[in-house]
C-alpha cells in the first residue's frame, strides 16, 4: 500500500507545533512510536499506571492541538494555552490570564 505523504501534510509548517514541544514531550513521543503505539508497554517503560500514562498522552495531544492552531496568532496566548494544556496552570489562573490579555487593546504594552 502506497501512502502519498503530500496529501497528508497539514497546511501549516511542521515547526509550528513540533518546535513548541519540550525535550520531555519529544522523548515521550519517540518512545511511544518506538513501542508501536502501545500504551501498556509505554506505561511499563515509565513505571507508571496506564491511567497516569494516558493522562500524559492526553496532555501532549492538547499541547499539539494548541501549537498547531492557526487561529492563535499571539505568541503569548499560544504559550499560555500550551502551559494550561500541559497541566502547569489551573483553570482559574488560565482563565484569568487569558481574559486579562484578551481584554487589553491591541498595540498597548
Amino acid at each position: 500500500m502506497k501512502i502519498e505523504l503530500n496529501k497528508m501534510k497539514p497546511s501549516g509548517s511542521r515547526q509550528e507545533w513540533f518546535e513548541g514541544l519540550d525535550d520531555e514531550d519529544l522523548a515521550f513521543i519517540k518512545r511511544f512510536v518506538l513501542l508501536s503505539g502501545s500504551l501498556k508497554d509505554l506505561a511499563q517503560t515509565y513505571g507508571v499506571s496506564y491511567p497516569t500514562l494516558r493522562l500524559r498522552l492526553d496532555r501532549v495531544i492538547e499541547k499539539i492541538k494548541v501549537l498547531d492552531s492557526h487561529r492563535i496568532e499571539s505568541a503569548y496566548e499560544r504559550v499560555l494555552r500550551t502551559q494550561y494544556a500541559a497541566g502547569n496552570l489551573d483553570a482559574a489562573t488560565f482563565k484569568y490570564l487569558l481574559e486579562t490579555y484578551l481584554s487589553e487593546p491591541k498595540g498597548s504594552s
